[in-house]
């Protein structure tokens, strides 16, 4: 009820002030979640080098992430952009000290659905992504309003995050987006614009004038081709590629038994119409006839566990199947030949804070668009 009270006297004033977010600070709660002991990726890191040895593969991961999984009665069949956002902010929380001492007020923990929903209206409140705040109406606490990747962007960008957006999609949809999924897609929007960014990622996600989109992704590793029957510059390797180059921002030794190596990149946020999962790393296996077969190694809120009646259920399938080795392929790896989608939308956060004129600037989210 005090709660209520606080989000009621913040929404009424149509500002967001001090003793209002003070109040949400000292309110929030803990998110629910199955933690897995040894750690996922610790568990995953471990099958992958077992699987190394039986074939010539390369996988790249981010560090330590949680599991959140929609549950029974709270948030199935719309809760997870919010997982995805807590997936994303247990990385955070777990790997940069700078994150941690901005993100939900310094409380050191993963809130749940109802206060990341509040957070995003303060986002809105104070400015960030005002055509999303209008899509909405700056309203979405209590509700089951499906959320997006611009969303997810606005929330981390509150606190100063360098969260940015990127698109893939065919050419006549560069002037559409899917920061709502509950909308139709290829509803025309407003168009977000190409911008100037800073941070590691420059290299990829700056287009440059005269440049082909997507083809300066285009590479050969270790002198293999792509497996993509449409060409290695074409189709949803554009999308594989940037991943790839994600996480090796900064290139990759291979030596020895080292064919898995855990990067320092945080988890991507990964947006497709109706549905949205967190990418926590990349494989590359390198066949014998030269080519190259690429697996995203996903996180899912949600899977067929969540009609059960026990909740977490899901987690707990997918720890076993780390644990015993066995299964666990299924529930992760995904292939270039799934992804069947007209267009897909990623959020990726830069390291730092930003403040000052970067602050002002990152309330306005432009999404970067590279042609599949």
């Amino acid at each position: 009820m005090e709660l209520g009270n606080q989000i009621q006297i913040a929404s009424s004033s149509g500002s967001t002030d001090v003793v209002s977010i003070s109040s949400l600070i000292g309110l929030q709660t803990r998110s629910n979640f199955y933690h897995v002991k040894d750690g996922l990726i610790s568990l995953l890191r471990n099958c992958l080098e077992l699987e190394a040895r039986q074939n010539s593969s390369v996988t790249i991961l981010s560090g330590y992430v949680d599991h959140f999984q929609s549950l029974p009665s709270v948030d199935v069949g719309w809760g997870c952009g919010w997982r995805n956002i807590q997936m994303l902010s247990s990385h955070l929380l777990a790997h940069r000290k700078e994150a941690r001492k901005v993100l939900f007020g310094e409380s050191g923990f993963v809130p749940d659905i109802a206060f990341l929903q509040r957070w995003l209206e303060i986002a809105w409140e104070s400015g960030f992504d005002p055509p999303g705040a209008q899509h909405f109406n700056c309203k979405i606490y209590g509700t089951n309003h499906r959320i997006g990747t611009t969303e997810c962007a606005s929330l981390f960008r509150l606190f100063g995050l360098r969260a940015r957006v990127v698109d893939f999609g065919p050419k006549e949809s560069e002037l559409l987006y899917l920061s709502v999924p509950g909308s139709t897609l290829g509803q025309p929007v407003k168009q977000r614009n190409a911008v100037r960014v800073s941070g590691p990622m420059d290299k990829y996600v700056h287009r440059q004038q005269g440049l082909n989109k997507g083809r300066h992704f285009c590479h050969s590793l270790h002198n293999g081709k792509s497996d993509n029957s449409k060409g290695n510059c074409e189709g949803p390797q554009v999308l594989i590629d940037w991943v790839w180059n994600y996480f090796s921002d900064k290139g990759l030794t291979i030596s020895g038994s080292s064919q898995v190596v855990v990067s320092d990149r945080a988890p991507l946020y990964f947006q497709h119409d109706g549905h949205s999962r967190t990418i926590i790393g990349i494989q590359v296996k390198h066949q014998k006839n030269g080519t190259n077969q690429f697996n995203l190694l996903i996180l899912d809120p949600s899977d067929v566990s969540t009609t059960h009646v026990i909740p977490f259920v899901g987690t707990v399938v997918l720890e076993r199947s780390l644990k015993t080795n066995v299964g666990w392929q299924k529930l992760i790896k995904r292939g270039v030949h799934t992804l069947k989608k007209p267009q897909y939308q990623l959020c990726y956060i830069d390291p730092g804070i930003a403040s000052g004129e970067e602050l002002n600037e990152l309330k306005t989210i432009n999404s970067i668009f590279y042609e599949l």
